[in-house]
């Protein structure tokens, strides 16, 4: 296998001659599949063994009885497909891939020596096959060959070496997304937990952990690897690692902790850990919030966000003293804090946040003080979560959003993200706090603070959103602003030429009823201002309403005809 005895075998045309050679009736084919593997170790033969046409009768041998002869031609072949496109494609034309299948099936149950070494062999060679290349992946998947890997895995954990090639052909496999309903249709959950809990070395249970990471991806194998006990062995790394500042120890704890989370992710798994708020893991998870392990509170704040996905568990979760952990945890972070700790932690806030009755209660916990210290954040994903756990809290909460919408400092930063044109996440979020300021509010103190911070043509802007809650909201906020104080926001509404776009919104046949809708009332609202009249006459209303007099929404119909009335007197 050294370069240079490679090379001379090249130069001498002797890969040629191997090829009528291998034939089952020679008594050298082992010995030459032998040499063939060996070469084909130097990423420089596996093309020349191709181009010598030596795949096709390797493939024949794969038919033969001789183990020994089986053994080397399934190592030649697994070396010539090893990180070679030339190699995988010859062998598929082939039809090895399937010969070989086809052993694995009828080997599997085997546990003598020689069989063992020949699937490890053979699970090589299929790795070596598919390593990330999609469509020979879903080929073997096709084959049926996972249901058998599994099987393998259960009868021969005891084979570290065959174990170690079951695992690295899953991990190849379970990154396709058909992949993981095959195995979540066989004990494979149980029998990663199983190997898992044997596992002494970082390295043999950071194997296992690549494949369950992809795995625990499928909700289905979620609640299997939840059944099958691998939270408690999550739970037990955590433990062990946690205070170590070993490389090791601190990558295995970021992992364990990192699918931790991930097992929260699916509605049944998570329901199942949160037992109703009894449950020892989600108890055991808590306890990670107030910790000093940064990988420990980010992961904390997460699966308190995870389980915060139903009413019943956020509100359990606020009954019982949540929000006060989680703002302690926002406080170690404030100053040059951690971002994702952060984002985790506002996540959680703001998920808690969504059902009615925990809304006044989070206020009245100081939540709205604690999050308004990150105004100063320039992280859009802080800026992000900060805005929708404000969002979330002020929703029908007339006081709290006209305390905030009374805030200058926010609402310059509000108006300011409004223009972040590279973070449309943070611009949309802006623009719906700005207007959901207004309409919990009612409160014309806010409706000026917008007005003085230059927020009006946001609002504006934002009817014209390709999203029809946003426009909606947006047309909404502004008709209060013209109902309550027309006359503060009167120049602001006129640059910001909303007449022409409420005009663009009722005259397009796409714009939904309620866009149509709204655009009237707000239509109604700003004739009572001079200038804005005069734009409204100047620009065919008239036409456009009256065509909606007949629109197949009765809501939409009705409002028109006192859209027209109201029109008709003005003019």
């Amino acid at each position: 296998s050294d370069t240079e005895t490679s090379e001379k075998i090249q130069k001498s045309g002797v890969l040629q001659v191997f090829a009528s050679l291998l034939t089952p009736q020679s008594s050298c084919t082992a010995k030459v599949a032998n040499i063939i593997a060996e070469v084909a170790r130097n990423e420089f033969m596996r093309n020349p063994c191709v181009d010598a046409a030596l795949i096709p009768p390797l493939v024949q041998l794969l038919n033969c009885k001789d183990q020994e002869v089986l053994l080397q031609t399934g190592r030649a072949l697994g070396n010539i497909c090893y990180d070679s496109h030339e190699g995988r494609n010859a062998v598929d034309h082939a039809g090895g891939a399937h010969i070989v299948v086809d052993h694995i099936r009828s080997l599997c149950s085997k546990t003598d020596p020689a069989s063992e070494k020949l699937l490890t062999v053979f699970c090589g060679m299929l790795m070596n096959y598919s390593n990330e290349n999609d469509t020979l992946q879903s080929q073997l998947i096709n084959m049926g060959v996972i249901p058998t890997l599994v099987k393998l895995l259960g009868i021969h954990c005891q084979n570290a070496a065959l174990t170690e090639m079951c695992l690295v052909a899953f991990g190849n496999l379970a990154e396709l997304e058909s992949s993981k309903e095959q195995f979540a249709y066989t004990n494979i959950a149980e029998e990663l937990v199983k190997l898992f809990k044997k596992q002494i070395e970082h390295d043999k249970k950071e194997m296992i952990f690549e494949v369950l990471a992809p795995l625990a991806e499928n909700d289905v194998i979620k609640l299997q690897l939840v059944e099958a006990g691998l939270v408690e062995c999550l739970l037990e790394i955590v433990q062990k690692t946690v205070d170590s500042d070993k490389e090791d120890d601190i990558a295995e704890l970021k992992t364990a902790s990192d699918l931790m989370v991930l097992l929260l992710l699916g509605d049944e798994s998570m329901q199942k850990l949160f037992e109703g708020g009894k449950g020892s893991v989600f108890q055991r998870v808590l306890s990670w919030i107030p910790s000093n392990s940064h990988q420990l509170q980010l992961a904390g704040a997460l699966a308190i966000a995870n389980f915060a996905r139903n009413d019943g568990n956020c509100i359990h979760m606020v009954d019982n003293g949540i929000v006060q952990k989680l703002m302690d945890l926002l406080d170690r972070h404030v100053e040059d804090g951690n971002v994702t700790v952060q984002h985790a932690a506002l996540s959680a806030l703001r998920n808690l946040a969504i059902p009615v009755v925990n809304k006044a209660k989070m206020l009245s916990a100081g939540v709205a003080e604690a999050v308004l210290k990150f105004l100063r954040s320039e992280m859009p994903p802080v800026q992000f979560k900060l805005l929708g756990t404000l969002r979330m809290l002020i929703d029908a909460q007339a006081e709290a959003a006209e305390q905030l919408g009374k805030n200058v400092k926010l609402v310059e930063r509000l108006v300011e993200w409004c223009e972040a044109k590279d973070h449309a996440g943070v611009m949309g979020e802006s623009n719906r706090l700005l207007s959901a300021l207004i309409r919990h509010s009612k409160s014309k103190d806010v409706i000026r603070t917008i007005v003085q911070s230059g927020g009006i043509k946001h609002l504006a802007t934002m009817a014209t959103s390709e999203h029809v809650i946003m426009q909606n909201e947006a047309l909404v906020a502004l008709a209060l602003i013209a109902a309550l104080d027309l006359v503060t926001a009167e120049k602001d509404l006129e640059n910001a030429q909303l007449v022409q776009i409420l005009h663009r919104l009722l005259s397009d046949d796409r714009s939904a009823p309620e866009i149509k809708y709204n655009s009237m009332v707000l239509i109604c609202a700003l004739i009572g201002s001079e200038p804005l009249q005069k734009e409204v006459q100047s620009m065919a209303f008239l036409e456009v309403v009256s065509k909606l007099r007949s629109h197949e929404n009765k809501t939409v119909a009705q409002q028109a005809s006192l859209t027209e009335q109201r029109l008709a007197v003005e003019s």
